[in-house]
């Protein structure tokens, strides 16, 4: 499946995969931070299906361009929308995994006619993803967030060692991270982990993306960074909400806040599931988010 192209009103031009047809139910796959819509492969057959099926690279990732830097979550959640005016999609389906399902929640707000619902797999917080400081031995100092960009882009352990190994397109160590904190349930065969690796090292927005997490707060509180906005309340599309017990990313209760703060919301749960279902179970994570859109 090759990538194709489009031009966004802002001057950003998007890469993205398509198959199925005109007449099929709209299906959007949103990938988190340090990955693309490659890493969307394993599942996409499935979906295709039944679905006309479309994962774009985000601003500043995989094949995309990356001219005007993002602030915000919404930024990336204003290109989906912009993307989906450009093809002439109505409403459609949505799946966020990671970073990709704050975006979810973000576009289920702000846009509530487009989105029909909203699958969030292995999602970022709604109250945003913290980055602590460390201490001597490298350890987080819970309760002590960074409170610049600046400052969070020398973080020695979750920032310093992905941004080093983009710039210097290290795919050796990129594998160990990944190894270590994602594929740390089923690590993808050789020639599949290459292909991820590579779309991983094209990312260009490392640090923006990190901050505009830590400062994403759609809840009625301060994050540590800022101040929510509360606009959680504005998400009223059925959720279903997927988690594996052995994501080293998104702890647990990051993922038990949102599913409390969500009014209409199913979940999943995979007991061996790591960060990346998507390569873990690709058959039941299809079959659980076919259920659910279909029901």
């Amino acid at each position: 499946m090759e990538k194709q192209y489009i031009d966004l009103p802002n001057g950003e031009k998007l890469a993205y995969l398509e198959t199925g047809t005109e007449h099929q139910d709209v299906l959007v796959l949103v990938h988190g931070n340090m990955s693309s819509s490659i890493h969307y492969l394993p599942v996409i057959a499935d979906f295709a299906k039944d679905y006309r099926v479309i994962a774009m690279d985000l601003r500043g990732f995989g094949d995309s361009t990356y001219h005007t830097p993002i602030n915000h979550l919404d930024d990336f959640a204003d290109d989906v929308i912009a993307f989906i005016n450009m093809k002439n999609i109505d409403t459609c389906d949505l799946v966020g995994w990671s970073t990709g399902g704050g975006i979810g929640l973000s576009l289920a707000a702000r846009f509530p006619k487009r989105i029909k619902k909203l699958v969030l797999v292995e999602s970022a917080s709604y109250k945003g993803y913290p980055i602590y400081e460390k201490d001597a031995t490298f350890q987080p100092v819970i309760g002590k967030q960074y409170q610049s960009k600046d400052a969070m882009a020398q973080d020695p352990v979750q920032v310093l060692p992905a941004l080093k190994a983009m710039e210097d397109k290290n795919a050796a160590i990129m594998k160990d991270i990944w190894k270590a904190v994602i594929y740390n349930v089923n690590v993808p065969e050789e020639e599949s982990l290459d292909v991820f690796i590579n779309e991983t090292l094209k990312q260009r927005n490392l640090v923006d993306v990190d901050w505009a997490l830590m400062t994403f707060n759609m809840s009625h509180e301060h994050n540590g960074v800022t101040e929510g906005d509360g606009s959680i309340d504005l998400v009223k599309q059925p959720v279903l909400s997927i988690y594996g017990k052995k994501d080293l990313v998104i702890p647990e209760h990051m993922f038990k806040e949102t599913v409390d703060a969500l009014e209409t919301v199913k979940t999943h749960i995979f007991e061996n599931g790591s960060h990346s279902p998507i390569t873990d179970h690709p058959d039941k994570l299809y079959s659980a988010i076919y259920h659910f859109i279909t029901s």
